[in-house]
């Protein structure tokens, strides 16, 4: 071992020597550095107070507002919007009289889950598909039967599918003519915009690329409304004719008014189709909606479906968290999405796997804070907890200050490692300090995620070096971890004589009478 650390040492002479002219390189630095500090710090105060003056007015980003196909539709029937006449039912004899009330030439009757890819979704009771087309009632109640209760998987649900609740039974129409419609709000017009094409029924963005000539757009004047020549216009772009170029025109409107009366930021409809009986019928369609305006749209947001999202999900929506599980086992505390997806990457590149994906978002409180440790050591699979906060409109204060209060009444028992960096770092960084806990600092994105990985392995290791004198020795588990632990003790200190060995202060052979002199071992 001593060899290897003297062999490091040379090594390091070499490279030292090459790191020579970039000494003054970095004094200068520093004294620039230094030059800018207050000037930084004064910033930093200043937006700090700026937060603290905005925290009454602060807007928080919620979840998105999930509805079923089935929600969709009855809110565009209820504003005049021409779609198929449906009902829903929740099981197989509700299907059958669903059918039968109908009286429809033809019957589609449709899964109701939050995922796309239904028609090539599997069941596991056998049944292939979600969507199907049929004449006979007597089929839908076979078919309802052996959908509702069973788990549809489909390329967008989980490996076990999502379980089916309900079912939507339509009249199905023939369609002789596709197109698509949509209406959303665009920051560029600072208003809404109608966006057309004749080519529908298909991915809307591929349009673009390969026939850009076929997309329509027309701003609205949003304090004007939309008018009737333009509505006329966009139907004639959407290729209809004779008397559906009026009936298109009507619908186009009737969907800005719903855009406008439900605080929608897009209606897309895709297929706009017309029927071989001159009808003009929104086929499917999706709705996106403004979540500053809940309070207002109360009914409407009091159909969010939550039952097929993850409990901890639903769980983190409560404290305006934004939560999604991962397959990994290092945890990730972080705010901003942007920076969350990186923190994510950046331990997939170091050769660990993130646990999750937890955005505090930028108006984060203590509390939250606190809940967000609550709902990361809930999780089994969790081996280490890296928290990564660069401080814009946060408060890193407040991100300690929550830290340890987690940390001292959830007994946090896996490893921590913290990288902070901006608004009130320097208090941060020492209200840890003083917080006596047993704490991880890192540096920079990198250098957290190295140690939370080394971490995480080492806790593999030692589990797997446990498990291994269990089943060699036949002793208890309880026993193999107060000896594996006090193993790891003693390597620790002699790791540590080691480097003080090699810095000088202490010779090669009282390192090793320190590391294993029987205070050391007593602890151990």
């Amino acid at each position: 071992t001593f060899h290897l650390v003297y062999l490091a040492d040379d090594c390091q002479q070499g490279f030292y020597l090459k790191c020579v002219k970039l000494q003054r390189f970095f004094r200068e630095y520093r004294e620039l550095v230094t030059q800018l500090s207050p000037a930084v710090e004064e910033y930093h105060t200043m937006l700090y107070h700026a937060q603290e003056r905005a925290e009454t007015v602060q807007l928080t980003p919620r979840r998105w507002l999930n509805l079923q196909e089935y929600q969709s539709k009855k809110i565009m029937a209820d504003h005049g919007v021409t779609v198929q006449r449906f009902f829903v039912a929740d099981s197989a004899n509700d299907a059958l009289e669903a059918a039968q009330r109908l009286k429809a030439k033809e019957i589609v009757l449709k899964a109701q889950i939050l995922a796309g890819g239904r028609g090539k979704g599997i069941f596991n009771s056998g049944l292939k598909g979600g969507v199907h087309l049929t004449k006979d009632p007597k089929t839908v109640e076979q078919l309802a039967k052996q959908m509702i209760g069973y788990n549809l998987s489909t390329k967008q649900t989980p490996k076990d599918g999502v379980t089916v609740k309900k079912v939507m039974v339509a009249e199905a129409l023939d369609i002789s003519r596709e197109t698509y419609f949509a209406i959303l709000m665009d920051r560029a017009c600072n208003g809404p915009v109608m966006v057309g094409s004749p080519q529908g029924g298909m991915d809307i963005e591929e349009v673009a690329v390969t026939s850009p000539e076929l997309i329509f757009k027309e701003e609205i004047d949003i304090f004007e409304g939309i008018k009737d020549h333009q509505a006329l216009q966009m139907a004639k772009n959407l290729g209809f004719q004779g008397p559906l170029q009026q009936k298109a025109a009507d619908q186009i409107k009737k969907l800005y008014n719903l855009f406008l009366k439900i605080d929608a930021t897009q209606v897309e409809v895709n297929p706009f189709g017309e029927t071989p009986e001159g009808q003009v019928v929104c086929f499917d369609a999706k709705i996106n909606f403004d979540d500053n305006a809940e309070f207002r749209q109360k009914e409407i947001f009091a159909m969010d479906d939550k039952s097929e999202s993850e409990p901890i999900e639903n769980e983190a929506a409560k404290y305006d968290l934004k939560y999604i599980g991962l397959d990994g086992n290092i945890a990730c505390f972080v705010n901003g999405a942007g920076l969350a997806m990186a923190t994510c990457d950046i331990i997939s590149l170091n050769g660990g796997k993130p646990a999750n994906f937890l955005d505090l978002g930028g108006g984060v409180k203590e509390a939250q804070v606190y809940q967000a440790f609550k709902l990361l050591t809930a999780d089994p699979k969790v081996e280490a907890i890296l928290v990564n906060i660069f401080g814009g409109i946060v408060n890193c204060a407040i991100i300690a200050n929550g830290i340890t209060k987690a940390c001292q009444e959830l007994e946090l028992k896996v490893p921590l490692v913290v990288r902070l960096e901006g608004t009130n770092v320097h208090e941060a960084q020492r209200i840890l300090s003083e917080s006596g806990l047993p704490i991880t600092s890192a540096n920079d994105l990198e250098d957290a995620a190295k140690k939370a990985v080394a971490i995480e392995k080492c806790l593999i290791c030692m589990c797997s070096s446990i498990q291994h004198f269990v089943t060699g020795t036949g002793c208890n588990q309880r026993l193999a971890v107060v000896v594996w632990t006090g193993l790891f003790y003693l390597y620790g200190s002699f790791l540590s004589m080691c480097k003080c060995a090699k810095l000088g202060f202490i010779s090669p052979g009282n390192a090793f009478l320190v590391a294993f002199s029987p205070t050391n071992q007593t602890a151990a």
